[in-house]
């Protein structure tokens, strides 16, 4: 692996920092405060073509690499983490999907408006009783006709209340388990699809999290992705993919709790110097610099896979399951850093804690991570 970037991963990367720090960080914390989602800023990453950044250009998207959206998502999460997020599941769940299983007027259809962030996607795979345990889906697809009927509630899902194009995982025949499980795109507006419930979240509040209700909606049999059957392969593998995002999320968390810390240290003074000066303090930023630099490594080494074309699963599990973590204690880390000035909202560190913590839960657990890794070191 070539760990030197290109002048093209360098511009993107300098792109996404300039319109992070200048569009997106003087509103951040009041859109998280207000629960707001940050419309104008989809429409204005799509403009940059930051919405579609693995579609190829002759669907309308940016036809860059995965080391360049890994970038980008690293430096929109630094300053605000629900852009980050919104921007991930768009990128590598919604528009990765449809390019890569869909077919060519599937594509025409949704995947330029998609790519251009005109529209936005949502991936709808979680439900009650089906979190970890993805296979076991409760909603139900039904052919009628020209049409399926979509019977079911999905939950825990990103974008739904402002999506227009939502991918659907639904059990086409229960019997066949994993293998009995298809993939539907539905549109906005499509009777009988409502949003049932807004989330109240800890974190990531700016970024829209909702149950989803189907009650007899018919989605044409034109919007099926692939076969019946093919819906639970579509998900893990697009899955795959998504936790280069979400890790790549988690690494802009991380690198934001370092670079406060390092601010603060360097202005607040006790003892007659600056923390900064006292060994305890460096000690911190050390380890907080150290382990968002390795997880980095592991971000950009899975990135680079998938570029490849080689199998990167095992990769982005280690990536999202060290960075999630990283996320999470360099959150702590510079909390602590800050005393009490941590603590309230008038600093930015304790809104990284809560945006870092779910980061260790969605596109699959740091448990569930595990046992990727684990079974993929102890196959034959």
């Amino acid at each position: 692996m070539n760990l030197t970037l290109t002048d093209t991963h360098l511009m993107i990367r300098q792109t996404a920092r300039e319109f992070a720090e200048q569009q997106l960080a003087p509103g951040a914390s009041q859109r998280d405060e207000e629960e707001r989602f940050p419309k104008e800023f989809v429409t204005a990453l799509g403009e940059l073509g930051f919405m579609g950044m693995m579609v190829p250009e002759e669907w309308g998207g940016a036809g860059l690499d995965t080391i360049s959206y890994a970038l980008a998502v690293e430096e929109i999460s630094r300053v605000d983490a629900s852009v980050g997020v919104i921007m991930s599941v768009n990128n590598s769940l919604v528009c990765y999907g449809i390019n890569k299983y869909g077919n060519d007027d599937q594509r025409d259809r949704y995947l330029r408006d998609l790519a251009a962030g005109r529209k936005l996607g949502a991936f709808a795979l979680s439900e009650p009783e089906a979190g970890s345990d993805a296979s076991n889906q409760h909603t139900i697809a039904v052919l009628d006709g020209d049409h399926y009927l979509l019977n079911g509630t999905k939950n825990w899902i990103t974008n739904g209340s402002t999506a227009d194009t939502v991918l659907v995982m639904a059990a086409t025949d229960r019997s066949k388990g994993p293998k009995g499980i298809s993939t539907f795109i539905v549109e906005k507006g499509t009777p009988g699809f409502t949003v049932a419930k807004k989330e109240k979240k800890l974190g990531i509040r700016s970024s829209d999290t909702v149950s989803l209700a189907f009650e007899n909606c018919r989605v044409p049999v034109a919007n099926r992705i692939g076969a019946e059957g093919d819906g639970f392969r579509f998900a893990m593998t697009t899955l795959e993919g998504g936790r280069i995002g979400i890790a790549a999320q988690a690494l802009g968390i991380a690198q934001a709790c370092v670079d406060a810390s390092v601010r603060y240290a360097k202005q607040r003074k006790a003892f007659g110097k600056t923390i900064a000066e006292h060994q305890a303090i460096q000690f911190k930023i050390a380890d907080m610099a150290t382990a968002t630099e390795a997880a980095r490594m592991l971000v950009l080494h899975a990135a680079w896979l998938k570029d490849q074309e080689q199998p990167f699963g095992q990769a982005a599990s280690m990536a999202k399951l060290l960075a999630s973590k990283t996320a999470v204690q360099s959150a702590l880390e510079a909390i602590q850093i800050h005393g009490g000035y941590g603590y309230v909202r008038e600093y930015h560190v304790e809104r990284y804690l809560r945006d870092a913590k779910v980061s260790e839960i969605y596109e699959g657990t740091s448990e569930i991570q595990r046992i990727v890794i684990a079974r993929s070191l102890l196959k034959d």
